[in-house]
C-alpha cells in the first residue's frame, strides 16, 4: 500500500484535525491532514505525527518504506524507523524564496538517516554526492505517449487559447521567482505580433507585478490532462528561467515533455538543459531577449523532420518504468534478501513529483 502524505490544510470548518483520505484508481492513498485555524507549526506537527503512527499502527508487521521528498517532514516522522529510507532530493529547496530556516539542519539530518539518496538531475547529484555514500543520479523521464498527443493533427484546441492568432510561443509550469519575468516582458515587447501563452499557478510572488502587454496571456493553472491540447497549438515552447539561486540545480522536466510534444524549445542557460539537450542540438539556449528572439525565429522556421528524429532518438530510452526500475534495484539491493515483493512489483502512477512510499 503507497501513501501520499500531503501539505496540512488549515481548515475552517472544523475545530477538531482530521486525515482527509482518498484513493486513487492505481491503489494510491492520498492524505491530507485538514487542521483546526490557529495551529502553531508544533501543534500541527504533533497532529501529523499522530497521523503517521496511526496509518503505520494498522500495518504493524509490515515491511516500512519511507521516500522522502523533502527534510521537513522529518518534523513529525523522525520518531519512526523505518526498513528503508529513501531520500529523493528534487530540487535544492533551501535555496527557495521563503525556505524554513530549519531545513538545512533537517536536510543534514536526513542524509545521515536515509539508506539511499536519488537526485533529479546531474548537477544536483554532483552537489550532493559528497555528502552520502549512495547518492544516484536519475534525471526526471518523461510520458512520451501523453505529450505525443500533441504532434496528433486535429487535436481540439482548448477554448481559452482558440482564438489567439499564431505565431503562438508558450510556457507551462509554476511561475515563481525562479522565472524571468523581465525577459517574459522583453521578449513580449520585442515581438507583439506573437502570443505569447503562459499556463500554470502563480505561487510565491505577487500577481501585481507579472508583465502585462496585450500580447502576453496569463491563462493559469491546467491539469496534466489538458496540456497536449495547449502544446498542440504552439509553434515554439520557452523556459525563461531566472538565473538564480533556486535555479542553480533544477533539471527541468518540461523539456523532455517539450520535446516529446513536438514543440521545438528555446532556454536560458540552465545547466542541465545546456547538458545534455543544448549540446545534442535539441534545445536552443539563449540569455538576452534578443537572443531569444532570434533563437525562436530559428527553431520555427527550420524542417522539423530531421529535429525530431533526432529528438526521438534520445527520448527512446527515456521512460518513468526505466526510472522505476532503477530505483528499485537499488532498493532490493539495499535490502538484501529481505526485500519484500511490493518493492519489486509496484510501479508509480505518475512522475516523482506526484508519488511517495510509506
Amino acid at each position: 500500500m503507497v501513501y501520499f502524505l500531503e501539505e496540512p490544510i488549515q481548515d475552517g470548518g472544523h475545530l477538531e484535525a482530521r486525515l482527509d483520505i482518498h484513493e486513487e484508481p492505481e491503489g494510491v492513498r492520498i492524505c491530507v491532514p485538514l487542521l483546526p485555524p490557529g495551529c502553531s507549526e508544533k501543534q500541527s506537527a504533533e497532529i501529523q505525527r499522530g497521523f503517521l503512527d496511526e496509518i503505520l499502527d494498522n500495518h504493524a508487521g509490515s515491511d516500512i518504506v519511507f521516500w522522502y521528498y523533502t527534510p521537513m517532514a522529518l518534523r513529525f516522522s523522525a520518531h519512526r524507523e523505518p526498513d528503508l529510507c529513501v531520500y529523493d532530493c528534487m530540487d535544492e529547496l533551501s535555496a527557495f524564496r521563503g525556505a524554513p530556516p530549519e531545513l538545512i539542519d533537517l536536510e543534514r539530518q536526513l542524509f545521515d538517516l536515509a539508506d539511499l539518496v536519488f537526485t533529479g538531475g546531474q548537477s544536483l547529484y554532483e552537489a550532493k554526492r559528497a555528502r552520502h555514500p549512495s547518492v544516484h543520479a536519475l534525471p526526471s523521464s518523461i510520458d512520451k505517449a501523453h505529450f505525443g498527443q500533441a504532434r496528433k493533427v486535429g487535436l481540439p484546441e482548448p477554448p481559452d487559447q482558440q482564438a489567439l492568432p499564431r505565431p503562438r510561443i508558450g510556457f507551462f509550469g509554476v511561475v515563481d521567482e525562479r522565472m524571468d519575468t523581465g525577459l517574459v516582458d522583453r521578449i513580449a515587447e520585442l515581438r507583439p505580433d506573437w502570443q505569447i501563452v503562459m499556463l500554470g499557478p502563480v505561487v510565491k510572488i505577487d500577481p501585481a507585478t507579472l508583465p502585462r502587454k496585450a500580447n502576453l496571456h496569463w491563462l493559469g493553472s491546467k491539469s496534466y490532462g489538458e496540456l497536449p491540447g495547449y502544446l498542440a497549438g504552439w509553434n515554439a515552447g520557452f523556459m525563461p528561467f531566472a538565473l538564480n539561486e533556486a535555479t542553480r540545480f533544477i533539471s527541468p522536466t518540461k523539456t523532455p515533455e517539450f520535446l516529446a510534444a513536438g514543440v521545438p524549445v528555446v532556454s536560458t542557460a540552465i545547466r542541465d538543459v545546456q547538458k545534455p539537450y543544448g549540446t545534442l542540438g535539441l534545445v536552443e539556449i539563449a540569455r538576452t531577449g534578443e537572443e531569444f528572439v532570434q533563437a525562436l525565429e530559428r527553431v520555427m522556421h527550420r524542417a522539423p523532420q530531421e529535429w525530431r528524429k533526432a529528438v526521438d532518438r534520445h527520448l527512446a530510452d527515456m521512460s518513468w518504468d526505466q526510472s522505476w526500475a532503477a530505483m528499485a534495484l537499488l532498493m532490493r539491493t539495499r535490502l538484501l534478501a529481505g526485500a519484500p515483493a511490493s518493492l519489486a512489483t509496484t510501479t508509480p502512477t505518475t512522475d516523482r513529483k506526484g508519488a511517495a512510499h510509506v
